[in-house]
């Protein structure tokens, strides 16, 4: 610890006596100043012990005394030194009540004391604690450098609460804990994620101190990562600001913990083209090699029932970063914390991802699809772009079935982009009309140009082929029934058949004609 009022006084060679301030003898001592200026305050700093002899002082003066030593105080002078058999034989009553009416530690200094003594002893004293604290930082790096290289991050943090006397925690790039130390820690470092997240949009690298709440922990918060968006974060809470050898700790960690981020980074990409190669070969209906290539890699993910997801986007000038990237770190962050593989591989502007049916992945992507397209109806909403992310994701599938599911994401993604939509799943187009999938502009033309000419020859009043032909449709071409819902007879229903087939071109006995008419009666008419 730096030198203070008390180990001055017990500094056997400086024979030093305490007059006033008694209580006050444990402050830190910054430095040692001598000054026999009446007003010394503007060379102040705070912190100092004052040297004086009183050799441009009335010390006999109790107001001006009082004046000055309250001066001193204000300043954060942390005592004052009176040098006895100069110019007075002892120190004057006056400055010694001043000193005790203001709590302000006097110690007086024997003629033998030189002031250049003191000011050694404080120098020599601070020097000493800066290299403690630096050999302290030193060992505090090995062991933190140990810890991470043995047991990971869990021992690093484990080392480095231990270091600073209080707790740390890690955080993935979604905000999410990932580790902390000690186990009671992940509670308190949970209700910092608004914190983290904040820090996460500065560019890294970052930093931020908050109040825990319900505690009294000083909390710093240290983005991790050399890119312009930090990979993940660093929280360290304490009773009291770190020293310099618990800020070496500090420091030490955040290094290794970037170091094991970017390595982390590069093993992904290596990863992610591992997982292209397995999902060709899936796709490609080569499960058995995909097994062989993927090894360990994915567990258990190419043998049970999983789900493929395509995703794309389209950023817009001044949007905050790729929405693929979000959809990316929110599959791999909810798959980390659960302890499921997952396989995901951008594509430029595609992303796909293959993860297990039913698991945190799925559910997660599938959240942050549901915020978007609750943030879209939100007005002034800053996630309200509303093509700048469509997501497809297929039914459960098995490696045998890989293609299918591929294409059944693409299906679900083309109709989610035609509908307006976030999120299509397969299974609930599949499940559904395939009625709404008329909504589409082409085959709206199509139904306009293949009822164009019915259309007119009703607009000239001589007949109504149209309604016609849709009650002949809808009773499935039976005769009597269509003509009693239009209110005509049978014969005149056959004759309106027959124009509509000279109209058209085209024979009613064809199965193939009735349902492209059927059809675009229903695109036209909005049913």
């Amino acid at each position: 610890m730096p030198p203070t009022l008390a180990s001055l006084v017990h500094h056997s060679a400086l024979k030093l006596t305490v007059r006033a301030g008694e209580d006050r003898l444990d402050v830190p001592v910054r430095w040692a100043h001598v000054s026999e200026l009446a007003d010394p305050v503007p060379y102040m700093e705070g912190g100092e012990l004052l040297l004086i002899t009183a050799l441009k002082l009335d010390a006999e003066d109790p107001e001006a005394m009082r004046r000055y030593v309250k001066r001193l105080a204000g300043a954060g002078v942390v005592g004052l030194g009176f040098a006895v058999g100069v110019n007075y034989d002892d120190i004057p009553e006056a400055l010694v009540q001043a000193a005790r009416l203001e709590g302000l530690p006097l110690l007086e200094v024997p003629r033998r004391t030189p002031f250049l003594a003191i000011s050694k002893a404080v120098s020599a004293a601070i020097a000493a604690d800066q290299y403690r604290a630096v050999t302290a930082g030193f060992a505090a790096q090995r062991e933190l450098t140990r810890q991470a290289l043995t047991t990971g991050p869990e021992g690093l943090l484990a080392a480095l609460a231990a270091q600073v006397d209080g707790w740390a925690a890690l955080y993935d790039a979604s905000g999410a804990v990932v580790a902390a130390a000690p186990e009671w820690a992940g509670r308190r470092a949970a209700r910092l994620t608004a914190d983290v997240e904040r820090l996460r949009e500065r560019p890294a690298p970052a930093s931020s101190v908050v109040a825990a709440p319900d505690t009294e922990d000083r909390i710093e918060l240290h983005s991790l990562g050399t890119g312009r968006r930090p990979r993940a974060a660093l929280a360290v809470g304490t009773a009291a600001a770190p020293g310099t050898a618990e800020r070496y700790a500090v420091h030490s960690a955040i290094a290794l913990l970037t170091l094991t981020t970017e390595r982390s980074r590069s093993l992904h990409a290596a990863e992610q083209r591992v997982g292209a190669a397995v999902l060709r070969m899936l796709l490609a209906g080569e499960p058995d090699h995909a097994r062989a290539v993927a090894g360990d890699l994915y567990g258990g993910l190419l043998d049970a029932p999983f789900r493929l997801l395509v995703a794309e986007s389209a950023p817009r000038q001044g949007t905050d970063g790729d929405p693929l990237d979000a959809l990316a770190e929110a599959a791999e962050s909810a798959a980390a914390r659960s302890g499921e593989a997952v396989l995901v591989v951008p594509e430029r502007d595609r992303l796909v991802v293959l993860a297990t049916d039913g698991g945190a992945a799925v559910t997660a992507c599938t959240d942050y699809a549901g915020a978007l397209e609750a943030a879209r109806l939100v007005p002034e909403s800053k996630g309200g772009d509303d093509d700048a992310l469509v997501v497809g994701l297929s039914a459960p599938a098995g490696p045998i079935a890989a293609a299918s599911a591929y294409r059944q994401a693409e299906q679900a993604l083309s109709v989610a982009r035609r509908r307006g939509r976030i999120l299509v799943e397969h299974e609930h187009v599949a499940a559904g009309s395939v009625l709404p999938l008329l909504a589409d502009d082409a085959v709206r033309a199509f139904a306009d140009g293949l009822l164009r000419a019915l259309r007119d020859h009703d607009a000239t009043g001589r007949g109504d082929l149209v309604a016609s032909l849709r009650a002949w449709l809808s009773r499935h071409g039976q005769w009597d029934a269509a003509a009693a819902d239009l209110g005509v007879h049978r014969h005149t229903l056959r004759y309106r058949m027959r124009r509509v087939e000279e109209i058209l071109g085209r024979s009613l006995d064809d199965p193939d004609v009735r349902m492209e008419l059927w059809l675009a009666l229903k695109a036209t008419s909005g049913e």
